[in-house]
């Protein structure tokens, strides 16, 4: 089974993209589902390199590169 995860919000001042992120990676423990994450809008604030975090949320920028080095990441 293939799943196509699409993200539209930024990275910070909600939890979106981080559970979407989250959700793609849990589904990429299961042997037989292949994921893709298309970034679009806001979201491909999400693969900016050298992110400051603000305090109080989860590094997304470390959750994409995990993806990009397990899944296909498109923005």
């Amino acid at each position: 089974m293939n799943m196509l995860l699409i993200l539209n919000n930024g990275p910070y001042g909600n939890e979106r993209a981080y559970n979407g992120l989250r959700m793609a990676m849990s589904l990429l423990k299961k042997p037989d589902v292949g994921v893709q994450v298309f970034l679009f809008g806001d979201a491909v604030q999400c693969a900016v390199a050298n992110q400051e975090t603000p305090q109080g949320y989860y590094n997304v920028e470390r959750m994409i590169r995990s993806l990009v080095a397990r899944a296909a990441v498109a923005t």
